[in-house]
């Protein structure tokens, strides 16, 4: 990897949830730094198409890490991209006053906007199509999973009400990972977005139910702001929030499955989680959430 070969320092990095080794790379000429990804050679393919991605936000002029290389070497694929300098926004967000978490959250949804403008491949089938499947496979699994939801009869009717909605929605670029611990702040303002590795396509509006599962449960000056931020300032329709509550509602069954296959330790914070959400629109008696109005 001749870009790295003059570096000064390698930093092991072991925040997320990434199977990837990651490095922060101090290079030898000054303060310029780097950030390197190793991954199994397996993953090779759908790490390039990433690359492909960071390239195409970089079109867009999104601010996010800049991709520079991306190969293999010995039993390794590795991802060089560069250094976006600044601290986890989930951290250093409740240190900062209301109008900088607003105006944080405020620029957030300004990027996500300018992301949104990437459509999809056209062998990528319908958002409805891939959506629908995906809801009916978590939710088979969460009747037989053995963990209850609180009125999810009440949550399911809401979902079989409002699922015609997402027929006619656009299939977009989606970053599908969009909280405060994917965004960078420095000197208490928004630095850039991180981790494109979750990317999917389907509906723009998917991407806010994120707010509803973490952000607003960190900061609700910046979830305020990052919708403010996407819609130029003006307040969004009766559409965005019964779409937006469709997608957390269907995030109920998904949330519980996934946390159950994944970091089953992790079930009890992530059911407080739902139930939260879930109170914040009384079980989809409102769309909008209650720390919204």
């Amino acid at each position: 990897m001749p870009t790295i070969s003059t570096y000064k320092e390698i930093v092991h990095v072991t925040k997320g949830f990434s199977t990837d080794n990651k490095f922060l790379i101090k290079m030898g000429d000054g303060d310029k730094k780097l950030f390197l990804r190793l991954f199994n050679l397996e993953e090779l393919e759908s790490k390039k198409q990433e690359f492909q991605i960071l390239e195409k936000m970089k079109e867009y002029q999104i601010l996010c890490s800049e991709p520079i290389s991306i190969g293999e070497i010995e039993d390794y694929g590795y991802m060089i991209t560069s250094y976006i300098e600044g601290k986890d926004a989930e951290v250093e967000i409740p240190k900062l006053s209301y109008e900088e978490q607003y105006n944080i959250g405020f620029e957030a949804g300004m990027e996500l906007k300018k992301m949104h403008q990437y459509k999809a491949p056209n062998h990528i089938p319908s958002w409805y199509s891939r959506k629908v499947k995906k809801h009916q496979r978590y939710l088979d699994k969460y009747y037989k999973c053995g963990i209850k939801v609180k009125n999810d009869d009440k949550i399911i009717k809401f979902i079989e009400e409002n699922i015609p909605l997402m027929k006619q929605r656009p299939n977009l670029f989606q970053h599908d990972d969009l909280t405060l611990g994917n965004l960078i702040v420095n000197n208490n303002q928004f630095a850039g977005v991180i981790d494109f590795n979750r990317y999917d396509w389907g509906d723009p509006i998917h991407e806010f139910l994120k707010i509803g599962i973490f952000s607003r449960g960190v900061s609700i000056p910046f979830s305020r702001g990052q919708i403010k931020g996407y819609f130029d300032n003006h307040e969004p329709d009766e559409s965005f929030w019964r779409l937006y509550s469709l997608y957390l509602a269907m995030c109920v069954f998904s949330t519980v499955i996934w946390t159950l296959e994944t970091i089953p330790e992790n079930l009890d914070d992530m059911l407080d989680k739902v139930y939260t959400f879930l109170e914040d629109h009384d079980y989809f008696s409102e769309i909008k959430p209650k720390w919204y109005i």
